[in-house]
């Protein structure tokens, strides 16, 4: 068995059927820690009356928690007429505005200089974005880099300052009625899990999504698209997807997938495009 593996997928079926890690722990009848450490691929060759409470408990089968796709999922869904079947949301610019009033939090609380904040930050951001790190190491660089002589918990500056895009939010549930949905995004370990709960993303049933954190590697590179193609169970021909960064855009075209831009300045324009692109056949 690859633990690593089994537990990205246990983390997308989890994460499908809306449930944060604690839901799970409860109707699972499993220690928090124990949900975790299966997860991150912590625990070599776990239980397999562990794997089928897991699975029970988010009402699939043990071949589709263990990386199967539902047999029937293809045939629920329609086309559109330029013959796309499966869209990924990007998160950050897209679902939610960003996160900058963070940096400016940050800085007015710590003293540090804003553009030492910000150089900080991306310094270590796609080491945690890429699963590289994890959080308690990504907050220790941080706040000792910034000298605060105390731990930054960066997910509770992250969840304080972004806001949802309305728009973008009601053009997902949409979406999801006609097609199948997913969020493809590079992001920090446990943050999708900790928006869901807040209800900061659309409360939608995904077909997957691809958490960068979870998969160990981020957009643009190639091998993200490579593992969305493969999870959404669909050509790449049929595919779209509707991010925020040209970048990522250009390189998820280079996969053979529809791709738009999404402007945050402009969502209202944004929405009425992407709508267009997805006219039901």
């Amino acid at each position: 068995m690859n633990e690593e593996k089994l537990g990205q997928w246990l983390q997308a079926a989890r994460l499908r059927a809306g449930l944060t890690q604690q839901a799970l722990c409860q109707k699972a009848g499993l220690s928090y820690s124990t949900l975790t450490k299966i997860e991150r691929g912590a625990i070599k060759s776990p239980s397999i009356f562990t794997i089928q409470s897991i699975a029970t408990a988010l009402d699939v089968s043990l071949d589709q928690l263990m990386g199967a796709p539902a047999p029937s999922a293809p045939k629920e869904k329609r086309r559109s007429k330029s013959g796309v079947r499966f869209v990924y949301f990007d998160i950050n610019g897209c679902l939610v505005r960003f996160f900058h009033a963070a940096f400016t939090r940050l800085a007015e609380e710590t003293g540090a200089p804003a553009d030492v904040v910000e150089t900080t930050f991306w310094h270590y951001n796609d080491q945690a974005c890429r699963g590289e790190i994890d959080m308690p190491t990504f907050n220790h660089k941080l706040s000792t880099e910034l000298h605060t002589g105390r731990t930054i918990n960066w997910l509770d500056y992250y969840l304080q300052a972004i806001e949802p895009i309305p728009m973008m939010h009601d053009l997902v549930r949409w979406a999801a009625e006609h097609y199948h949905v997913g969020l493809l995004t590079n992001i920090m370990p446990g943050f999708v899990d900790a928006m869901l709960k807040q209800g900061l993303l659309p409360a939608v049933p995904y077909d997957t999504i691809v958490d960068s954190s979870v998969v160990k590697t981020i957009k643009p590179e190639s091998k993200i698209y490579t593992i969305a193609t493969e999870k959404a169970h669909c050509p790449a021909s049929e595919i779209l997807l509707v991010d925020d960064s040209r970048m990522n855009l250009m390189a998820a075209e280079k996969h053979g997938w529809h791709v738009l831009w999404f402007d945050d300045y402009r969502p209202d324009e944004s929405v009425a495009r992407v709508k267009n692109a997805l006219e039901l056949a």
